[in-house]
């Protein structure tokens, strides 16, 4: 969608775009070897390396309007141009492109795995839009760099389905991510073992054109760390404050305490909004946590159907190590990675200040959790005895198979004196659901006391209704991308029908508003019966 006013200033091709000139990771160390081949990269941030671009019968499955208007400032009709469809296969690289793979490790599954790194992306240069914002181009799926594993390089058509349309809808619920501007398939095969049974079968190779302000993660620093590259370091942490954190200043000499204290509060804000809306991200590895506090690297996540705390997204996690409940725990321990990486750039009283900052991390999280949930049930202060009825209203919706999703929206959709109604609870799916545990009553009971306390202080009865409904429906989407709905957009996808792909986008472009064509394909309603056993794999 064109916004006003700006019309005349988007691009309809790609005579008129460009990369900036000199990108600004051109200031840290690029390896230079070109080779093709895993290396134990040394004294490194990037890898120059030039994509492979995807031959044989391209298409475009679908893109972002909003994405490219108000990010690269492309209107939006420059998706159907055969120089856009090549430019994401990395046919065509515009004017500026410096074509890197970034270096990072990480810890995966609680171990740390040494040196990981871009297997198959490249960032291609920077683009500053009209707004002065500054974004990185990436392109994923485009070929093998110095980080490739075996058989890397690719990525498959469902996983960048899957990643475009829940990085463009977690934007539009309110998640903190990076963004997808447009996914192309070619003919290409790729052969993929998606439940590692031995079974591998032939998928189609796709690329995903992803921007983000920056792809710095928690790993980008360890590596560094672990490496005893502490120039390097020094380096990479000063380039983050100066590009991305301006209200700390080069000069201050605890300037990478601040930076640490910011990174852990902003990736916390980020779970507790996860949690808030039923997302698992499936693979919470310190390589996959944004230095910036976005969601980053969608790969087996999940938004849970009924209720289930220990809802795993990845069925490779047999130990549920990244179960849903078990997300904030989780990330608190991978800050602690990071806060061990940013050590060797401490003094001895700053390691004693970072410690006193990480032991404040667990109960922060739990008020920002506390505050989402909160939200969701029409509620702005917390009050004593708000913690047990959150924690009820879930242990209830976990015990009858209540839907996450949709119980909180049906709960935003009526008044309390409905909700003992048994006519109004048969419209509601969910509700009446949850509505069959023997504690609903006093649940209830509880929850209207709760209203009446906060009432108390509106000007009248009617208006506080009226402005907890307006919360509650602002916070509580009535469409999430649910597995079974990218599954059947993946399957249709494969046959070369793209038709699902793009309407699912456009519906989670206004998750909140009710949509009817969405309503008629039962988007909202209960999911079928064969949903709740999809399984989604690392495998992509």
């Amino acid at each position: 969608m064109k916004m006003e006013g700006e019309t005349t200033q988007l691009k309809s091709n790609f005579t008129e775009w460009r990369f900036s000139q000199y990108p600004k990771y051109i200031l840290l160390p690029i390896d230079e070897n070109h080779d093709q081949i895993r290396s134990n990269v040394k004294n490194a941030v990037f890898s120059e390396v030039t994509p492979r671009p995807l031959e044989r019968n391209l298409r475009l499955v679908c893109s972002s309007d909003d994405a490219l208007s108000t990010i690269l400032d492309m209107d939006p009709e420059i998706a159907n141009r055969e120089e856009f469809i090549d430019f994401i296969a990395g046919k065509k690289l515009p004017y500026g492109a410096l074509p890197v793979a970034h270096r990072y490790g990480g810890h995966q599954y609680g171990l740390w795995v040494g040196q990981l790194g871009d297997g198959r992306a490249h960032i291609l240069g920077e683009y500053v839009n009209r707004r002065g914002e500054r974004w990185q181009i990436q392109l994923k799926g485009s070929g093998q760099t110095p980080y490739s594993r075996v058989h890397d390089g690719r990525a498959v058509l469902r996983s960048v389905i899957r990643e475009m349309i829940a990085s463009e809808a977690c934007h539009f619920l309110g998640i903190p991510t990076t963004r997808a501007a447009g996914v192309v398939v070619s003919d290409e095969a790729v052969i993929r073992d998606i439940y590692y049974t031995g079974c591998p079968r032939r998928e189609h190779a796709a690329v995903i054109l992803r921007v983000s302000p920056s792809w710095f993660r928690f790993g980008s620093l360890e590596i560094l760390s672990r490496s005893s590259e502490v120039p390097v370091l020094r380096q990479l942490a000063d380039f983050i404050i100066k590009e991305h954190f301006p209200d700390i200043h080069l000069s201050d000499e605890n300037r990478f305490i601040r930076l640490f204290s910011e990174v852990a509060h902003r990736t916390l804000d980020l779970v507790a909004k996860w949690q808030g809306l039923g997302f698992a991200h499936g693979l919470l590895n310190t390589d996959n946590m944004s230095m910036l506090g976005f969601t980053l690297d969608y790969g087996p996540f999940g938004f849970v159907d009924s209720y289930d705390g220990g809802y795993v997204a990845n069925c490779s996690d047999g130990e549920g190590r990244y179960a849903l409940a078990k997300q904030p725990d989780v990330v608190v321990w991978n800050i602690g990675q990071l806060a061990n990486a940013i050590k060797p750039l401490l003094t001895s009283s700053q390691q004693v200040h970072m410690s006193h900052i990480q032991k404040t991390l667990d109960t922060y999280c739990k008020n920002k959790i506390l505050e989402t949930f909160l939200m969701k049930i029409g509620l702005k202060e917390e009050r004593w005895g708000d913690e047990q009825l959150i924690e009820k209203l879930l242990d209830m919706m976990q015990q009858t198979g209540a839907d996450f999703t949709a119980t909180f929206r049906q709960l935003a959709e009526l008044e309390p004196c409905e909700m003992v109604s048994e006519v109004k609870l048969s419209e509601k799916w969910s509700l009446k659901r949850l509505s069959s545990h023997s504690s609903w009553g006093c649940w209830l009971d509880q929850y209207r006391e709760r209203l009446d306390k906060e009432a108390v202080d509106a000007s009248s009865l009617g208006v506080f209704e009226d402005e907890r409904r307006r919360r509650m429906l602002s916070v509580n989407p009535v469409y999430v991308p649910r597995n079974w709905l990218l599954h059947e957009a993946i399957a249709d996808a494969e046959k070369d029908d793209f038709q699902k792909v793009r309407f699912l986008l456009e519906v989670l472009r206004h998750p909140y508003d009710v949509q009817p064509e969405a309503e008629l394909q039962g988007f909202s309603a209960q999911p079928p019966q064969w949903a709740y056993a999809l399984k989604i794999s690392c495998s992509s």
